[in-house]
């Protein structure tokens, strides 16, 4: 284990399941990761490797299967994962947050049906928020859940669903007037709808149709997607948590662990970068000495050192904060926001240490460069999370004049 990122207090149950992870990363994801990445191909033996570990039930409760860990494990196994290779993070992300969001908010009939399938990994789940005109603006959403008897029809179409072709359940926010007046906030008329489904592309159930993968600069492997809903018809059984409304919240619940899974990703690659950079550095001579001899590279290597502890510790305070039974946005919001930038400039750091060679694709910081950007927007863009950090400091310290 290297100096940096180390957390104090964990169990030896933690400490155990951390050192099977990052042997796992070290043997089967680093050594393949650049040569999947590069061809964009689903790491599918990596998946099942995890699946053996049990990482998909990682955080489900053991009376349905799962190892019943606390965020702050999966959090820390996250970290690792995305040191190895931040894609396949993604896949297990989406999967969790689903899981988490029938955890908490799930009737016990969805419960039973889902949760023991998804702690073996049977069944994947992806959940879709966004469309293709509104971004951030989850209130703004137009796709529409209508009830018809026993069922509802669902008609719009999403964007940047992770897992959409591997997935086989879908939370998917839509917007369902029912039982809500004329005038009602947005976010009180949303409801998540449990969308089961078949892996793949094309109509992949009636009314339901995934087009195909979004060709992306980084974040290659896992499988982004659009989501189209035309006359999709879901059973009334379907809705998370049995009632109409109740959406927005379950969903922002279900964003405020991923956004401490978003910090983890950006500690697990900056850690990486800072791995790759302090190797190469002292490799590479220049003027008849190691690089990192020179004080402006033993500069960079200490700033990025620091950076690399900073945005830990604030990952792992969010994730504690959470399991606390807190509310945690504020610190989610800031260790989202100071682990994404931080990875970012890390990334930045060592790519400038390996000159020329950083652009070669035969370099894995070359990965890592094209990698980072995605963490400055998803699960939320920094000025999303400035905002959410903003709104809360003022009620914590509003003025009493």
């Amino acid at each position: 284990m290297s100096r940096l990122a180390q957390t104090a207090g964990l169990t030896d149950v933690q400490r155990e399941i951390l050192s099977t992870v990052r042997d796992f990363v070290d043997k089967e994801i680093i050594p393949v990761a650049t040569r999947l990445e590069h061809r964009d191909e689903y790491p599918t033996e990596i998946v099942e490797g995890l699946k053996e570990l049990g990482l998909f039930g990682l955080m489900i409760p053991e009376e349905y299967g799962g190892l019943g860990e606390s965020l702050l494990t999966y959090a820390l196994c996250v970290e690792e994962i995305a040191r190895g290779w931040m894609s396949v993070s993604g896949i297990i992300n989406t999967h969790f947050i689903v899981a988490y969001m029938l955890k908490q908010h799930g009737t016990r009939e969805q419960k039973d049906t889902f949760l023991p399938r998804m702690a073996l990994g049977e069944v994947r789940g992806a959940f879709s928020m966004s469309e293709p005109a509104l971004g951030s603006d989850v209130s703004a959403i137009t796709s529409k859940g209508v009830r018809d008897g026993e069922e509802y029809v669902l008609n719009g179409q999403k964007m940047w669903l992770t897992n959409g072709g591997t997935s086989t359940l879908v939370a998917v926010l839509c917007r369902s007037d029912e039982g809500h007046p004329e005038g009602t906030a947005p976010h009180r008329s949303m409801t998540t709808f449990l969308v089961e489904k078949e892996a793949g592309f094309g109509e992949v159930r009636p009314g339901l149709t995934i087009p195909g993968k979004i060709d992306k600069m980084g974040y290659k492997g896992v499988d982004t997607t659009e989501l189209v809903m035309d006359g999709l018809r879901i059973p009334a059984n379907r809705v998370l948590g049995g009632t109409t409304g109740r959406g927005f919240y379950q969903m922002m619940d279900g964003v405020e662990v991923g956004r401490v899974n978003v910090a983890a990703r950006g500690c697990g690659v900056a850690q990486r970068a800072f791995e790759l950079g302090v190797s190469y550095a002292q490799q590479r001579h220049t003027f008849g000495k190691p690089i990192a001899q020179h004080q402006a590279i033993q500069f960079k290597l200490a700033e990025m050192a620091t950076k690399v502890e900073a945005a830990h510790a604030m990952m792992v305070n969010a994730a504690r904060k959470k399991d606390s039974g807190e509310r945690n946005d504020l610190e989610a919001g800031m260790a989202k926001y100071l682990a994404s930038e931080y990875c970012k400039e890390v990334v930045e750091d060592a790519f400038r240490i390996h000159g020329g060679y950083g652009f070669s694709k035969e370099y894995e910081i070359e990965r890592l460069y094209r990698e980072a950007p995605m963490l400055l927007i998803g699960e939320g863009t920094a000025e999303i999370q400035k905002m959410i950090i903003g709104r809360r400091l003022l009620e914590e310290y509003r003025f009493q004049g």
